[in-house]
C-alpha cells in the first residue's frame, strides 16, 4: 500500500483543511473534493460552489476533476515558464499551493439560494480578501458598506461609540477597508497630520455605515442575513467571481516622438464577460459583455514579440461608428482566449439548457498547436456603444490606447465613415455583420 502523506488545501481568512491522503502521487481533484467537503461539512447540493486552484504569486489555475495536484505542481516550473514573464530566479523560487475556492462557472443566482452559513461564510471571506486587496475595485460607498458589514460580522451590531473606535483601531482599518484606501496616494504630500486626519474620516464613515446596519438588522441579525448582505452588494460588481489575468496594454503616446510606454492591467473573465482593470489605480479601464465583443489571440511571429489578446467592440471616432481594437500583451493571451471562448459555450448551452461539459480552458499538458494566425476564434454579436460614468466599475475607452478600423468594402482602413465588419471570422451565431478578411496588419497607431 502507499504511504499516507499529508495535504494541506488552503482557504481564504486564513485556515487550512489538513488531510491524510494514501497515492497522493496520482490522487485527483475529484477525490480530493469528497474529503474536504466532509471535513468542512458542505452540503451535496452546492458542491459546485467550489474549485481546487493550485495558485502562488506568479500564477493561479482552476483546475478539473480530473486533474491530478500532485503532478501539476510537479510540472509548476514549466507551467510558469509558459505563462508568465517571471524570471529565471524568480520561477526558481516559487512555491504553488492548493486553494478550495469559488468555482469560477458557478452561477450569482444559485449563490443566492445558499442557505448553510459554513458555506456562505467560505464565499464571504474569499469576497471580502478580493475587496481589501483591490482585486475587486469598488466606489466609497461600497467599501465603507462592505467594512461595516465585515465588523457587525466579527463584533456583532451592538458595539456604542467608544467601542467601535477601540475596536477599529486594534484591528486596524485595513482589515475593514481596501488596503490602498487606508494607504492613500502616498508621496511628500501625504504628511503624518494628513494621514491622521484622513484615517479619521474613514472611520467617522465607517462608524455611520455600521448604526445604519445596527438600526434596520437589529442587535443580533442572523450571520447568514449579514453574510447575504455582503454577497449581494458584491454581486452588484461584474466582475465578481471572475478569473484573474495578467497582461500590459499600451498607455497613449504623450508626443510625437515619444515610445508609447505600456501599462500592467488584470484581466478578469466571468460567464457575464471580460474586464480590463487598471492594477496601480483600482478602476475598470474596459467592461465588455460576450454579445458587445468579438476577439482572438496571436502568437508571437518573431523573436520579442508578446502573445497577445486582441479584443475588439464598438466605438466612436469624431461622430463617426468604428470598431476599436485593444491589444493586450500577455504570456497568458491563449489560456484568456480559451477561457472566454469556453464562458460563451457555457453560457449559450446554459441558455439554450443543455449542460456544458467543463472542458473548455486550455490543455495544460501540451504545448501550443502550432503559429496561428489571429482569424481564429474572434467572435461578436450586436454590441451596444459603451457609456462613460464616474463609477470606478464604469469603463473609460477615452484613455485606451485603440486602433480604429472601418471597413471600405475593399479592405480595411481606418476612419472611413462606412461601418465595419468583424476583424475575425468565427463568430457566435447570434452575429449581425459579415466578418472582413485581413489584407494588410494594423500597425499600432
Amino acid at each position: 500500500s502507499c504511504l499516507a502523506q499529508d495535504v494541506l488545501v488552503y482557504l481564504f481568512g486564513d485556515s487550512a483543511v489538513h488531510l491524510t491522503v494514501e497515492g497522493l502521487g496520482s490522487v485527483t481533484v475529484q477525490e480530493l473534493g469528497r474529503s474536504v467537503r466532509e471535513a468542512l461539512h458542505i452540503p451535496e447540493s452546492v458542491q459546485d460552489a467550489f474549485a481546487f486552484w493550485l495558485c502562488s504569486p506568479l500564477l493561479e489555475l482552476q483546475l478539473k476533476a480530473r486533474h491530478q495536484p500532485y503532478k501539476l505542481c510537479r510540472q509548476w516550473q514549466d507551467l510558469l515558464y509558459r505563462f508568465t514573464e517571471a524570471s529565471e530566479e524568480d520561477i526558481s523560487q516559487d512555491e504553488p499551493y492548493l486553494q478550495y475556492r469559488r468555482n469560477v462557472f458557478y452561477l450569482k443566482s444559485k449563490e443566492l439560494q445558499i442557505e448553510d452559513e459554513g458555506v456562505l461564510r467560505l464565499l464571504y471571506e474569499e469576497a471580502r480578501s478580493n475587496i481589501l486587496t483591490g482585486r475587486y475595485p469598488c466606489d466609497p460607498e461600497h467599501w465603507t458598506g462592505l467594512g461595516a458589514l465585515s465588523l457587525a460580522l466579527e463584533e456583532g451590531t451592538g458595539l456604542d461609540s467608544q467601542q467601535f473606535t477601540t475596536t477599529v483601531r486594534e484591528k486596524k482599518l485595513s482589515s475593514f477597508l481596501p488596503a490602498h484606501v487606508v494607504m492613500g496616494s502616498g508621496g511628500l504630500l501625504s504628511t503624518l497630520r494628513g494621514k491622521s486626519s484622513r484615517h479619521a474620516g474613514l472611520e467617522q464613515n465607517l462608524l455611520e455605515e455600521y448604526r445604519k446596519i445596527s438600526t434596520s438588522a437589529g442587535n443580533s441579525p442572523e450571520p447568514t442575513q449579514l453574510l447575504h448582505q455582503y454577497l449581494n452588494t458584491c454581486h452588484s460588481l461584474p466582475y465578481y467571481g471572475c478569473a484573474f489575468f495578467v497582461g500590459e496594454i499600451d498607455k497613449p503616446a504623450q508626443g510625437i516622438l515619444q515610445r508609447s510606454k505600456r501599462k500592467a492591467v488584470n484581466v478578469g473573465i466571468c460567464l457575464e464577460g471580460v474586464y480590463v482593470m487598471d492594477v496601480k489605480e483600482k478602476h475598470v479601464l474596459l467592461g465588455l459583455r460576450f454579445s458587445e465583443l468579438s476577439w482572438d489571440h496571436s502568437y508571437p511571429e518573431e523573436e520579442g514579440d508578446s502573445h497577445i489578446l486582441w479584443l475588439e467592440f464598438d466605438g466612436e471616432e469624431d461622430g463617426t461608428a468604428v470598431n476599436k481594437l485593444l491589444k493586450i500583451y500577455s504570456k497568458q493571451a491563449e489560456l484568456m482566449s480559451g477561457f472566454i471562448e469556453f464562458c460563451v459555450e457555457l453560457k449559450s448551452a446554459s441558455e439554450g439548457g443543455a449542460a456544458a461539459e467543463m472542458d473548455g480552458e486550455v490543455n495544460l499538458s501540451q504545448q501550443p498547436a502550432g503559429q496561428e494566425g489571429r482569424s481564429k476564434n474572434g467572435r461578436g454579436g450586436r454590441r451596444g456603444m459603451l457609456h462613460r460614468q464616474g463609477s470606478v466599475v464604469c469603463s473609460r475607452v477615452h484613455s485606451l490606447n485603440t486602433i480604429s478600423y472601418v471597413d471600405n468594402g475593399k479592405e480595411i482602413k481606418r476612419l472611413k465613415p462606412k461601418r465595419a465588419a468583424s476583424f475575425f471570422t468565427r463568430q457566435t451565431s447570434a452575429t449581425t455583420y459579415s466578418a472582413v478578411q485581413v489584407t494588410e496588419n494594423l500597425e499600432q497607431g
